[in-house]
């Protein structure tokens, strides 16, 4: 059986789309549509029931992909090849998403020396859902996401853990926690109610004093002596360490968040595929 079928068809089994699979494999809607039909009529059975909006996998659809995804992605990375040579190698740009926080403070700095060698990274931030419907869609290579995307067709590793500080200036203490104004990311207090719920185990019920959609600039604001915060140990690592900020609490079992590294599975050009792998080496170094 041919192996530009089989990789059409996981590619559209994966996406949803026979639009999103042409997109990805660089092939005409045509062709894509022609050759899911070579295949069904070479199985004798129907893959996909055509929808308005997509296409659904028949039971032999969900068959087949099980007995044919892994082979036909250990067959992807051994043609990708070895991507540590020269900068032609990285060919196109890798099109990468993800939190600015992280993105900007250890993601960017870390592919410096990749991008010196010739690669090019073009950078979209935000959140995950966006985020992640982008990469389905075919617009990102790769995203990294706080939450665990749960899209079909997505490959999906543990990139790093965040571990969560409660931190102030130097001006507060741990006895004006309950007082102090709080600073958070977001109205609804997300970062701040999660702590209070997993430390203090109570429900955080006050209104904040300062929302800032962007945690450098909710750290920017707590180093001046705003109030009191909740943040990734890693993005204040640097202010701990010279005193512009305090820890007011350090519990035995700090609130911990994975972040994961999410790429179509199956599909990758060699730059994303360098890309992929160098981020996994130094996700681990990110937490502290």
């Amino acid at each position: 059986m041919s192996f530009d079928l089989l990789r059409t068809f996981l590619a559209v089994y994966r996406s949803g789309s026979v639009t999103r699979a042409a997109e990805l494999l660089a092939l005409s809607q045509p062709s894509v549509t022609a050759q899911v039909k070579a295949l069904e009529q070479a199985l004798g059975r129907p893959l996909f029931d055509r929808l308005p909006r997509g296409m659904a996998p028949t039971v032999a659809a969900d068959q087949l992909a099980r007995r044919v995804a892994a082979p036909l992605d250990a067959l992807d990375e051994v043609v990708l090849g070895d991507l540590s040579g020269p900068a032609e190698a990285f060919g196109r740009a890798v099109h990468l998403g993800g939190p600015a926080e992280l993105v900007c403070s250890r993601v960017l700095p870390s592919l410096a020396s990749m991008v010196t060698q010739g690669l090019q990274v073009r950078v979209t931030l935000g959140l995950p859902d966006e985020l992640l419907a982008a990469l389905a869609d075919g617009g990102l290579d790769l995203v990294i996401s706080t939450v665990r995307p749960r899209r079909r067709g997505l490959r999906v590793e543990p990139l790093c853990d965040e571990e969560f500080v409660l931190v102030a200036a130097p001006g507060w203490s741990n006895d004006d926690v309950e007082r102090a104004p709080l600073v958070a990311y977001a109205e609804n207090l997300p970062i701040l109610r999660r702590y209070w719920r997993m430390v203090f185990d109570t429900r955080l019920t006050r209104t904040p004093a300062l929302v800032v959609p962007d945690l450098r600039g909710v750290m920017a604001a707590v180093v001046a002596g705003a109030g009191v915060t909740v943040l990734p140990r890693y993005l204040c690592a640097a202010e701990l360490a010279d005193g512009r900020l305090r820890t007011l609490l350090e519990p035995e079992l700090p609130p911990i968040n994975t972040l994961f590294l999410a790429s179509r599975a199956g599909v990758a050009h060699p730059a994303a595929h360098a890309v992929h792998g160098h981020l996994l080496l130094q996700g681990s170094l990110w937490s502290g």
